[in-house]
């Protein structure tokens, strides 16, 4: 996370430097590390973009980019880590995102040892915990990278024919032609 304000001094750092005292001594988080230098800025933020590489060395994975409500995160995810754990025994979850927003990045990586042909048979079953207990909590199966192909018809699980209507007259509305992602989403 990387913050700022508009007053002079360290108010900023001195804000987030409490809470994270307060967090760890209630035991709320395990560890935290601020920003000493604008390079050490830079690499931290260096390690958030390269998750996606680093899962993509490791192997095969099942992303997902959802959002959920702000305040059910941390719920969302103690409960769909559990149910993915009992119904896929050794998943590892890589969960991140712009937790601001509700956008989460929540991909789900083989047991060691899985072949990688192996466990994208298990795609089907892994997306449906998923999408459902991203239903339960409220969310969307689809967040900042939108529907694509891949969701076109799993989207019809989650959303009512009135909503799926309003979506195909806003995409007519904003492109009468069709031509912009013919037959792609709607």
């Amino acid at each position: 996370m990387e913050l700022s304000d508009t007053q002079p001094g360290e108010g900023a750092r001195t804000l987030v430097e409490s809470v994270l005292e307060a967090a760890l001594h209630e035991e709320v988080i395990l560890d935290a590390a601020v920003a000493q230098s604008e390079t050490q800025a830079r690499a931290f933020w260096s390690l958030r973009e390269f998750i996606s590489e680093a899962q993509a060395h490791e192997g095969s994975n099942i992303k997902h980019d959802v959002s959920i409500p702000i305040a059910r995160i941390a719920e969302f995810i103690s409960a769909t880590d559990a149910e993915l754990a009992r119904a896929h025994p050794g998943v590892r979850m890589v969960t991140f995102g712009h937790l601001g927003d509700g956008n989460l990045h929540y991909n789900v990586s083989p047991p060691e040892g899985t072949a990688p042909d192996a466990f994208a048979k298990e795609s089907a079953p892994i997306n449906r915990i998923v999408h459902d207990s991203v239903a339960r909590f409220g969310g969307s199966i689809s967040a900042e990278h939108g529907l694509g192909q891949l969701k076109r018809e799993e989207i019809r699980r989650y959303k009512s024919p009135l909503e799926l209507d309003l979506m195909l007259k806003i995409k007519r509305a904003l492109d009468p032609y069709g031509i912009m992602n013919p037959g792609k989403v709607l």
